[in-house]
């Protein structure tokens, strides 16, 4: 087995599924040609139906239009700030304070948004009951609040609806210092009957992200865990079909690459949970027994809401004193996982101990280089013996052109005359694909690594390289279009790629050459738009391996007389 076309054929195959999946999707039916799948009603469990039937209409407010439209509780600490709209008690206005939209400018990311405008992302909580026999709090209800009126992380507010027919509504909010929402519903039976409510949750975003990466290697839409399972559907599965699920414990949300939202419902209660496209696109959650509230008495329920960025000391942290059944794997660490977490965590020391990200790239790569030296010696010694004995493979080829059973015999003669095995640098290269790929991943989903710049030109180690060949990396005033931004870093990934093949013994083939000849630059192509922290990787990485591979090509010699 040729070790170098086993390499190549694994990272030609790598290449095809990254662009494939950078350039393609699957095409995406519009909202008139989908099918209004309706969550079933049921005799013996409350429904959220008439919460999720509402109409939906988009007046094409713009965010400060609708913000300003009602009335408001303010929610600030150290890393939200945004509002509760008193219609509807709806948490629908939500900024990340230490998350920038741009390195250029300081406006905060936005993620949550009122439902009236285009990019309405929000959460709703509430009640239900079965047959609509008590008049409930519905998206349209004026809440009124009880004391202060300002959320942070040392004073939760109390929002009040009051039904004018014996029952009153009540709200507990409170938040951490990070992204931690626990919501206490209560409610307060003043009639003479005992009554049944059924308590429920959802998240509803009106339009699939304009950001989102249509991108096999990170999973964005809805995510959940039931029952010690992780479910990922896309967007397009819910938009094909409802997904419901019936779980004694988990969380369910939407995720994003950076961001993400995420209910838990309160522990110890079964709960049927639904991802559904209707109107928008809705993660919702309902307990699946009653509260029951006595005549004059009160009932409560608790949940948990998270509107995090994915950072992931904060993300981890919350699991474990949270106590929530792999609420980590909200951040798509990947299949990889065991390799893919421990290498963040060294590349965030590297990052802590060196003040770039950049170079903490570097030293990553170096030490990896390190750990698989011994490895990677062995199988370039394989390749330099391949290509030393090159010259007199196509002598017996030559010679034996019409016996290729004589061509076979006379080159494992061969082989076995300079001790070659074959298939000797397989090994190494199979054992090393993994940590390569946990590597890629690593750098692809950090948040840590957005908006971290390196050396020179580059500013974001989480966008691609700024710069372009088509107009002299910038001497030239002209913007080319983006297809055409390949920037020096791609091109120096590209160029130690050529020059690591000319160390690799060629192929027989001649088609087969070409193919490979070509590789570099199709990988330049490709690479070009990918993040620029991932190209220096792959950069570096090529450059040791180049200067290792040289040496033993330099020391290794055979004799073919």
């Amino acid at each position: 087995m040729d070790n170098k076309n086993v390499f190549v054929a694994i990272a030609l195959s790598m290449s095809v599924l990254l662009f494939w999946g950078a350039f393609f999707e699957t095409p995406r039916k519009s909202p008139d040609q989908q099918t209004n799948q309706k969550i079933e009603k049921k005799t013996d469990q409350g429904s959220i139906t008439p919460t999720i039937n509402q109409p939906q209409v988009f007046t094409k407010l713009t965010r400060e239009e609708s913000i300003n439209k009602n009335e408001r509780v303010i929610i600030e600490n150290n890393n939200i700030i945004g509002s509760i709209n008193l219609k509807g008690a709806l948490i629908d206005d939500i900024s990340f304070k230490k998350h920038k939209q741009t390195i250029e400018e300081s406006k905060n990311i936005i993620f949550l948004n009122p439902s009236e405008t285009e990019n309405g992302f929000y959460i709703e909580t509430g009640w239900t009951s079965i047959g609509d026999k008590i008049k409930i709090p519905t998206k349209e209800s004026i809440w009124s609040v009880k004391g202060n009126n300002i959320l942070s992380d040392n004073s939760p507010v109390v929002l009040q609806w009051n039904s004018k027919e014996g029952v009153i509504f009540e709200k507990k909010i409170e938040l951490d210092d990070k992204y931690l929402f626990k919501i206490t519903q209560q409610v307060k039976n003043n009639t003479n009957s005992p009554i049944d409510l059924f308590p429920y949750a959802q998240m509803t975003r009106n339009k699939i992200p304009d950001d989102i990466q249509n991108f096999y290697i990170q999973h964005e839409g809805f995510i959940g865990v039931f029952d010690d399972e992780l479910k990922e559907d896309d967007y397009d599965d819910v938009e094909e079909k409802k997904i419901v699920r019936e779980s004694n414990e988990g969380w369910l949300g939407i995720t994003d690459k950076y961001w993400m939202t995420a209910f838990v419902p309160e522990e110890g209660k079964n709960f049927k949970s639904t991802f559904l496209y209707e109107n928008g696109f809705k993660a919702n959650y309902i307990i699946n027994e009653p509260v029951n509230i006595k005549k004059s008495s009160s009932g409560s329920n608790q949940l948990r809401l998270f509107i995090a960025a994915k950072e992931v000391e904060t993300i981890d942290s919350y699991a474990a004193d949270q106590n929530i059944n792999k609420f980590d794997l909200v951040i798509d660490w990947g299949w990889f996982y065991f390799f893919t977490k421990p290498l963040f965590f060294v590349i965030d020391y590297l990052f802590k101990i060196s003040g770039n990200f950049g170079t903490a790239i570097v030293l990553l790569t170096i030490a990896i280089r390190l750990i698989f030296f011994p490895l990677a010696n062995f199988s370039f010694k394989s390749m330099a013996k391949m290509k030393a004995v090159q010259p007199e493979m196509m002598r017996l080829k030559e010679l034996y052109k019409d016996d290729k059973v004589k061509f076979q015999q006379e080159m494992m003669a061969l082989y076995r005359k300079e001790k070659i095995n074959p298939a000797s640098g397989c090994l190494p290269v199979l054992i090393q694909i993994p940590f390569f790929f946990a590597i890629y991943k690593m750098l692809f989903i950090s948040l840590e690594m957005r908006h971290q710049p390196f050396f020179g030109w580059i500013k974001d180690l989480s966008a691609q390289d700024p710069t372009t060949l088509f107009n002299l990396f910038g001497l030239i005033p002209w913007d080319p279009p983006s297809f055409m931004i390949i920037g020096i870093w791609p091109i120096l990934m590209g160029a130690s790629m050529w020059v690591q093949q000319k160390l690799n013994p060629a192929p027989a083939d001649p088609i087969q050459a070409k193919i490979f000849a070509f590789f570099p630059l199709f990988l330049t192509i490709i690479l070009a738009s990918f993040p620029s922290g991932l190209v220096v990787y792959w950069t570096i990485n090529n450059i040791l391996t180049i200067a290792q591979q040289y040496v033993i090509v330099k020391k290794t010699t055979v004799k073919t007389n």
